[in-house]
């Protein structure tokens, strides 16, 4: 045993990409799910961390920021430290590790401890910079060769390592990395060795991300602009005649939700899923968390239930938490889907029936409008319920229609709640902020318990007046919305989240 605690880790070096999460490679994504201990950067998105195994260390090292900050050093010797403890360590990195970048180094020293290590590529900010502004680095007719420089050298070094003659003679497209506080630096020495102040020049900042900003102008008033753009770091210049790409090839940031800051007024779990789709959709997400999940699957009423559950004739959910919650309860119990015998199974819509596909259910009725009482119209509709036993699974918060409407149809209801929902801890300030500066384009609803828990936390008033858009999920959320005094601008067709999403699509393209 003490042999085994000697033994020594190992260290990945992970390339983190650029900033989207989903541009990071299979193979680091597999990685970050594997550590026992997790260091990364500022540069590199939060949004990664999810990949990470419950229990792993996580530990942020920030430079040059705050009281928290870490030097290089610092962070040499935790890699090291978690390393001999014989753990399984994550260097995560934005970018690629091994260009422009500490990597190299921090290999040097774990060699040099006898750390085993491997390096993990990423997508580099400089490629995906420009493939997301719509600049054509190698476009055959204009530029057969790319330079990559770093526009921060080593401190202390007494003579620059960039041959700035020969750039400025570089008859190709030209890609500098970490520029914002050495642009005016970089424009002049290009300039003073002969490049034409007139060459097309772009200055990409926040790139593959919602708040991706692109300066395109000549060379020469490329610094003058950014200033006036306040541009902030992290940014990239690329300079060349194949950098005046058309503006039609700059296709991320023509998504419809692109730069719209959007609420997300679900659970933890509910937001995380939503934020994935509205990066991809362009959006920035902004979670707000208004309530919590919790089960109510320990009572004796329901622990009972599940004794006899394979009687019914029919067993309903009503939306994916309920789900969740009850196939939690049942794998706890050491049981799985043989439980539910050979009843059949209702869902109120394509995303709780796309739940209990995951745990090895087939949904064998879904209605075509997603609501609880048209799951009861349709369903009685569908087949005969006169006499038969049915099991609502439900949401304490849920109303009664579900059961009243089936309950008129025959059907021997017994309703279990499975869950309730209570109001999450949220701090305010932030939200009140940005509402009160018009920071937000729109705050999503999806259920009257989102509507609930928003508006007892934020006054209605301070919605309506700062513009931001309000859309629901559907009908019953939008009811809810009515009752809370708010106006709703946008109601999905499809009560669904990709419903929801389409919606608001469609209104920001007009």
């Amino acid at each position: 045993m003490a042999q085994e605690k000697m033994k020594k880790g190992k260290v990945y070096l992970v390339g983190a990409g650029p900033g989207e999460p989903d541009l990071i490679t299979i193979r680091g994504m597999q990685i970050i799910g594997l550590a026992d201990c997790i260091i990364y950067d500022k540069l590199v998105n939060p949004a990664l961390l999810e990949f990470a195994r419950s229990g792993a260390e996580i530990i942020h090292t920030p430079k040059r920021q705050t009281e928290n900050s870490f030097t290089q050093q610092q962070i040499n010797e935790v890699m090291v430290e978690k390393a001999l403890e014989g753990k399984i360590v994550v260097r995560l990195k934005g970018g690629d590790p091994w260009i422009f970048s500490r990597g190299p180094e921090e290999a040097k020293i774990l060699k040099q401890a006898g750390i085993d290590f491997e390096i993990v590529p990423g997508v580099t900010a400089g490629i995906a910079a420009a493939e997301y502004a719509g600049l054509m680095l190698s476009e055959r007719s204009l530029s057969s060769q790319i330079i990559f420089i770093t526009g921060q050298e080593a401190a202390g070094k007494e003579e620059s390592g960039i041959d700035w003659d020969l750039l400025a003679k570089f008859r190709g497209t030209l890609v500098f990395y970490m520029v914002v506080t050495s642009l005016e630096l970089i424009v002049q020495r290009l300039i003073e060795n002969g490049l034409d102040s007139a060459t097309p020049a772009a200055v990409v900042a926040n790139a593959t991300l919602p708040t991706q900003v692109i300066v395109k102008s000549k060379l020469g008033e490329l610094f003058g602009k950014c200033t006036e753009k306040k541009i902030e770091p992290p940014a990239i210049i690329f300079i060349g005649k194949a950098v005046g790409s058309d503006w039609d090839f700059n296709w991320f940031m023509k998504k419809p939700l692109f730069g719209k800051n959007i609420v997300l007024t679900r659970d933890s779990r509910g937001n995380s899923e939503f934020s994935t789709k509205i990066i991809r959709a362009g959006g920035n997400p902004i979670s707000f968390e208004t309530f919590r999940i919790h089960p109510l699957t320990g009572s004796t009423e329901f622990l009972d239930a599940l004794t006899s559950i394979a009687e019914y004739d029919w067993v309903i959910f009503t939306s994916a938490n309920g789900v969740d919650v009850f196939f939690k309860c049942i794998y706890d119990l050491k049981k799985d889907a043989r439980i539910l015998g050979h009843s059949k199974i209702a869902a109120v819509g394509a995303t709780t029936k796309e739940r209990l596909a995951c745990y090895g259910i087939s949904a064998d009725f879904v209605p075509d409008v997603y609501t609880s009482k048209q799951l009861a119209v349709q369903l009685i509709n569908f087949t005969s319920l006169h006499g038969k036993k049915v099991l609502l699974l439900r949401s304490e918060l849920a109303d009664e229609d579900l059961d009243k409407v089936l309950g008129e149809g025959g059907a021997q209801i017994n309703r279990l709640d499975v869950y309730t929902a209570a109001a999450a801890e949220t701090e305010t300030k932030f939200m009140m902020e940005e509402l009160e500066n018009k920071q937000i384009d729109c705050i999503t609803f999806t259920s009257p318990s989102c509507v609930k828990y928003f508006f007892e936390k934020l006054e209605l008033s301070l919605v309506l007046s700062s513009g931001a858009k309000i859309a629901s999920i559907g009908p019953v959320t939008s009811e809810a919305l009515k009752k809370a005094g708010a106006k709703i601008d946008i109601e999905a067709a499809t009560h669904t989240i990709d419903g929801l999403l389409e919606a608001m699509e469609s209104v920001y393209k007009k």
